[in-house]
């Protein structure tokens, strides 16, 4: 039986393991056959979302890969824009009403409201936080 799971990942792209189980454990519930309603990051893991993140070249840029395994599922990737904020992470249009020139939150993560989080835990099968 096909299950839909919703995941909220609280840890950072580094300094814990917890971004990373995540994106794991959704690779392989894609490979299960199953399905990804969206991934939600919130409190540290919002840090997932800065495009500037740039580890040494033998080590996995975690930004990156969460952005490649969103396009290749079509998975959609939330931030929680007020933990965001408060974390200096600004998309395009969050650093244009906050009066900055330059931004760093990626364009394949979307700024969202807690709301979202509630429609994902709403509507999937499995919740999984890491």
């Amino acid at each position: 039986m096909q299950q839909t799971f919703a995941l909220l990942v609280t840890g950072p792209a580094y300094g814990s393991e917890q971004s990373l189980r995540a994106l794991k454990f959704a690779q392989a519930v894609i490979d299960e056959g199953h399905t990804i309603l969206g991934v939600f990051f919130y409190r540290e893991g919002v840090l997932n979302a800065n495009q500037l993140i740039s580890p040494a070249t033998d080590e996995l840029n975690l930004h990156r890969s969460w952005c490649i395994f969103a396009k290749e599922n079509n998975v959609s990737l939330h931030v929680c824009v007020s933990a965001a904020q408060r974390r200096g992470i600004l998309d395009k249009t969050l650093a244009e009403q906050s009066g900055f020139a330059q931004f760093n939150g990626s364009e394949s993560f979307a700024m969202s409201g807690l709301g979202q989080l509630s429609e994902l835990l709403l509507n999937a099968s499995r919740i999984m936080q890491f």
